[in-house]
């Protein structure tokens, strides 16, 4: 194969993390020329980088009624020599083509209905028994389930709330979730959650503990505040680099075989455990001698058995119950770490770590948890520190072994905008807010079509392509268009600075046509329309950071689910500072020195309030508000 390659033809190969935008160009081309797409991919293109043929899954020789690679390659390189022209002529009417649907679709218009659509094809999709939406393999894809909080709050629509439960229940109890190391998988291979593709990446478990702590204020379950801990806990000890970024993903396989790491034998599990515990354990997390896995083996999962049942069938006290399955479960842990460890994807990838710092920021206001909010500083000051390029005013995209590289693309720049905002509403600190400030002017110079509205995903400074696409489509992750808009509107909420509302409002337009089509595909973008259509509201609490009614207060503004309403420190020692970026809490100050709350809606203040309790009774009533 490689003496094929060497002899014919010029190799290249893509780390799609790295190449977002190769990747996405020619994934486009393989749709185009064989009706489907996939990985491992492989493109032939002529020396101008005009391609004519795609494939994906080719086997070294032909197979399962597939073409082996050797051979077509080889047939390639015969036409080439004898049928360059019209090879050539193929490429260049492809090129045209793809060129030609990147062209601006007929506007169109969104609206409350687009919101309603979403719901209704979710709710069409949505699995009652197992959690989740649609067919295996499942993904976990949260942005579905930060937009049906938000639509549950808009409409009351108590189905909404009741599938993003059901969803990050069963996710939790399944095996995609690892039980004794926590973090989850990339996704499920079966409709239940049981066995996955065990590989597990950053992206997921950023946005599955944002998801987690969301559904936490919406419902207080303590389940859910837990388990975003344990993901966070996961990131920060497997995850974390020493600089405080964080790497990208861990390998499915360990010893050339998927799941070896994390599967068990029960004959393994008795002898670690002893017979007395070793029963029960096998008994909760549905241990058997066949297995559930491959070749007899193990995945723990909670499926079928909840512990509170548990312990009522087998007259078990539920404390009881609970620190023995949290002692075996660390004893089974400590066995594990001794086992071979799967590949360390040890790249350090800005747009990945902006979703990572988002999810400790938002778990930080929500839970208290300063040590989350300091992980999440350590990751900001590593990407401004490692991850610009000399004149610090341009994101590259990934780092490694002391070395960064590659222009940084749209979702570089939207997720870690996303990132900042949630840090400045963590601390209240100004200097987040202007560097969001500053990054949200570069993305807007680098990637924004000044013609046609929306964010082209290289910058016009990035390598001359193919093709220079837009993304919105919200897949395993969202778009940066989609981040870019919701981060945009909070800006303009912030500074009321409407030039931000104005190129939302065109990105609206720019790509109502092709999310009218199928809303739910387009679930954080709609994040933003919901945003958008709310009444612009915004709580102001002033005073001393030192009293203890200001900490209170910006605690219990922080534990509260209102994601259409901005929260601002009007910190007396930024005070002038935060007037200047802040025009909105101009003026709100600390009565009498005390700690004063306001709380706004469309630009009318009610009365401040100075004590906790009548501060707790407008935040009810904000947080309830459908």
């Amino acid at each position: 194969m490689a003496a094929l390659l060497n002899n014919y033809f010029v190799a290249v190969k893509v780390d799609r993390e790295e190449r977002p935008d190769v990747d996405h160009i020619y994934m486009t081309v393989c749709q185009a020329v064989a009706g489907q797409g996939g990985w491992p991919l492989t493109i032939v293109m002529t020396p101008d980088k005009k391609p004519f043929f795609a494939g994906t899954y080719l086997p070294k020789h032909a197979k399962w009624g597939r073409p082996g690679i050797m051979e077509v390659l080889a047939m390639l390189k015969e036409q080439w020599d004898s049928n360059r022209d019209k090879i050539e002529e193929i490429g260049a009417k492809l090129a045209l083509s793809l060129q030609q649907k990147t062209a601006r679709p007929e506007a169109g218009q969104l609206s409350h209905a687009t919101l309603e659509q979403a719901f209704t094809q979710l709710l069409n999709d949505f699995d009652p028994t197992h959690g989740g939406f649609g067919p295996a393999p499942k993904f976990p894809t949260p942005h579905n389930l930060l937009f049906l909080l938000r639509f549950w709050r808009r409409s009351g629509d108590k189905k909404a709330i009741a599938m993003v439960v059901k969803t990050l229940d069963a996710m939790s109890r399944g095996g995609i979730y690892d039980h004794l190391g926590y973090g989850f998988a990339r996704y499920s291979t079966d409709n239940r959650w049981l066995a996955p593709h065990f590989e597990k990446m950053l992206y997921d478990n950023a946005l599955l503990c944002y998801a987690y702590i969301e559904a936490y204020q919406c419902t207080g379950d303590s389940d859910l505040a837990r388990i975003s801990e344990e993901i966070i806990a996961y990131v920060l000890r497997d995850m974390a680099s020493t600089g405080g970024a964080f790497y990208s993903a861990e390998d499915a396989d360990s010893e050339g075989v998927e799941g070896k790491f994390y599967v068990w034998s029960r004959a393994e599990i008795l002898e670690i455990l002893g017979p007395e515990l070793g029963e029960l354990f096998v008994a909760v997390y549905d241990i058997t001698p066949g297995g559930n896995f491959e070749d007899g083996t193990n995945i723990l999962n909670l499926i079928t058995q909840d512990l509170y049942d548990y312990a009522a069938k087998h007259s078990l006290d539920i404390n009881d119950l609970e620190t023995k399955m949290s002692a075996a479960r660390e004893k089974l842990y400590q066995v594990r770490k001794q086992r071979v460890h799967p590949f360390k994807d040890d790249k350090i990838l800005t747009a990945w770590n902006g979703l990572m710092i988002a999810a400790l920021a938002k778990a930080a206001r929500v839970l208290q948890r300063d040590d989350y909010v300091q992980a999440a500083q350590r990751a900001v000051n590593f990407i401004f520190a490692k991850l610009t390029a000399e004149d610090g005013k341009r994101l590259l995209a990934r780092y490694r072994d002391g070395h960064a590289a590659y222009l940084g693309y749209i979702d570089d720049y939207a997720f870690l905008l996303w990132g900042l905002l949630e840090v400045y509403e963590t601390t209240f600190n100004p200097q987040y807010l202007r560097q969001a400030l500053e990054l949200s002017k570069e993305m807007i110079d680098l990637f924004w079509d000044k013609d046609d509205g929306g964010f082209y995903f290289t910058g016009h400074d990035g390598e001359e392509l193919l093709l220079r696409p837009k993304e919105i489509y919200d897949g395993a992750l969202p778009s940066g268009n989609s981040v870019a808009a919701l981060a945009l509107l909070k800006l303009a909420r912030l500074t009321e600075d409407d030039s931000y509302i104005s190129m939302v409002e065109s990105m609206f337009n720019r790509f109502s046509r092709e999310i009218a089509h199928y809303p739910r595909a387009y679930t954080y973008f709609l994040l933003a329309l919901d945003y958008y259509l709310s009444a612009p509201s915004h709580i102001v609490i002033a005073g001393d950071k030192r009293d203890s009614n200001v900490q209170a207060m910006l605690a219990m503004a922080g534990r509260k689910f209102m994601p259409e309403t901005a929260v601002i420190y009007n910190d007396p020692e930024y005070q002038t500072e935060n007037w200047e970026l802040l025009p909105v809490a101009s003026g709100q100050e600390a009565l009498g020195g005390k700690a004063t709350g306001y709380i706004c809606e469309n630009f009318t203040c009610q009365r401040p309030v100075q004590t906790l309790e009548e501060f707790e009774q407008l935040l009810n009533k904000e947080s309830v508000r459908q």
